[in-house]
């Protein structure tokens, strides 16, 4: 069996109960549960350990890490059609699409970032995630409402991958849940607020 994949008593034994509990969190889906063909039960390791640190979560470090092994397991998953439907992505050309498709990963990675530096740090990458997002959207020819819509549109992805996440994970802490909306808002508010900076100094310097 791959190592990313348990049995039964391999999920028991990490998780330190009997392998009766963990059938009983599976039926009761507290525990994220994948059937073989055979009708066999599977556990994702990761799926495991992160409703382990979820169920430890009484101290803010412990709570950050569960987020962070969230957010390491998060996986932005944009459909074509999503995009097609904006109407700011209908004006950019093929490289440009390109490159805003990588947004939501780029700011993916910024947060796992943030997640493990000082609040300065953290700071300084929303920043420039700010700067970035701008930067491509004049180069693009995006007004600042158009360039708006295009950092909401990843930031509200990376909000649903997130949940998804903590979701299937069974993650019931709620200072967890908090604090995970806590980091993301304070995150992405920075990144929206130097992105309307950025726009509104690229228009004082073109009068």
């Amino acid at each position: 069996m791959p190592d990313d994949w348990l049995g039964l008593s391999e999920a028991a034994q990490l998780l330190g109960v009997h392998p009766s509990t963990i059938r009983s969190w599976a039926d009761q889906g507290r525990l994220p549960v994948h059937r073989t063909q055979g009708g066999h039960r599977r556990f994702l390791r990761g799926e495991v350990e992160l409703c382990m640190s979820s169920q430890k979560a009484d101290g803010s470090n412990e709570v950050a890490q569960v987020i962070q092994s969230a957010l390491k397991r998060t996986r932005i998953q944009i459909s074509e059609g999503r995009l097609e439907d904006e109407e700011w992505y209908k004006k950019l050309d093929k490289e440009a699409r390109d490159q805003y498709r990588l947004s939501g990963r780029s700011m993916l990675q910024g947060l796992v970032g943030a997640l493990s530096s000082d609040q300065a740090n953290a700071e300084a990458e929303a920043r420039a995630l700010g700067y970035e997002y701008a930067s491509r959207g004049r180069r693009c020819g995006l007004s600042s409402a158009e360039a708006v819509r295009a950092f909401l549109f990843f930031r509200n992805m990376l909000v649903e991958s997130m949940l998804s996440v903590y979701e299937s994970a069974s993650v019931r802490s709620s200072h967890a849940w908090g604090d995970m909306m806590r980091k993301i808002n304070n995150f992405t508010d920075q990144i929206l607020t130097t992105l309307l900076e950025t726009y509104d100094a690229f228009q004082r310097a073109n009068r």
